[in-house]
């Protein structure tokens, strides 16, 4: 059985779409679909569905935060397989079986799907997240065909159930999971044609502070396991070392120019979170923020 779990707040204008997203796919499995959401709006659409699908559910989520909702979860999930995904995204018709056989390996214990940008590619921001999407892809399938440490997309991905029972608040649970998995022995798999469609932010306020709480909370992985043994995926070294590959990514030269610009804004989100995770003492403080201009 597979349990199927998409984790929104304040997002009644996109959940009824991601809910479809799943529910239109040809799943052999039996499954469980249950969607959590803190606010009145969104589970009002919701029970909706509810009503005239019994397999989604409705989970009241007591709005501490994402992974707080996901350990109240953990244990009432009946499926051996949990698949996550977000109130603000939609997932290809094909998402879930291509999930799936990554786990016909007894040993691979979690699975990520690949994020495909919905944004512009005509403005700075929405190139910057088919950019970023992009080199994440190529990043990926590298480590996946070497069988190396790959770290997960929120937006989509999945792991063996019963395996690890809460999951720590202080960090990216994308990040923490796969990276406790593999320190037990598991694989972690990526699954390129387990498409995720996203909506990125369109403005610098809400680019910088996303990319600001992910680099964090990567930096935070270091409090959970010796910093040698991590095998890090997600870092300012691995990103300048990859840089190359994505210059073959502008088709023309105002692209270019984007793409050149990215770095010095990278390079400012990693140094500010060092600082705030080394000298500040900083950790993720699990709780749902909104970003505006991606609903």
């Amino acid at each position: 059985m597979i349990s199927i779990v998409v984790t929104s707040f304040k997002e009644p204008r996109t959940i009824g779409k991601a809910i479809e997203s799943f529910l239109n796919q040809k799943i052999e499995e039996k499954y469980e679909l249950i969607v959590s959401a803190p606010d009145k709006e969104t589970q009002a659409i919701i029970q909706k569905y509810a009503k005239k699908n019994k397999k989604v559910k409705l989970f009241k989520d007591p709005g501490q935060g994402k992974t707080y909702a996901l350990n109240l979860l953990l244990p009432k999930l009946k499926g051996d397989i949990i698949l996550l995904s977000d109130g603000d995204v939609f997932v290809s018709e094909n998402s879930i079986s291509e999930l799936l056989k990554c786990f016909e390996e007894e040993k691979v214990g979690c699975v990520t799907g690949r994020p495909v940008s919905l944004s512009s590619r005509k403005n700075l921001f929405g190139y910057w997240s088919h950019l970023l999407c992009y080199g994440a892809h190529k990043m990926r399938l590298k480590r996946d065909k070497k069988r190396e440490f790959l770290e997960c997309s929120g937006y989509l991905w999945a792991f063996r159930n019963k395996i690890i029972p809460q999951i720590p608040r202080e960090t990216a649970e994308d990040s923490i999971v796969p990276l406790l998995l593999y320190l037990k022995g598991y694989g972690v798999r990526y699954a390129p044609n387990a498409e995720v469609y996203v909506k990125y932010p369109s403005n610098l306020r809400e680019f910088m502070s996303q990319k600001k709480r992910t680099s964090k909370a990567h930096e935070t992985l270091v409090n959970f396991t010796d910093l040698k043994k991590i095998p890090r995926m997600k870092s300012l070294k691995n990103e300048f070392l990859e840089s190359y590959s994505l210059f073959s990514f502008p088709k023309n030269l105002k692209e270019l120019f984007w793409t050149a610009l990215l770095f010095p804004t990278r390079l400012y989100i990693w140094i500010s979170s060092f600082f705030a995770v080394y000298l500040r003492k900083e950790s993720k403080v699990d709780g749902w923020q909104t970003v505006q201009t991606t609903k």
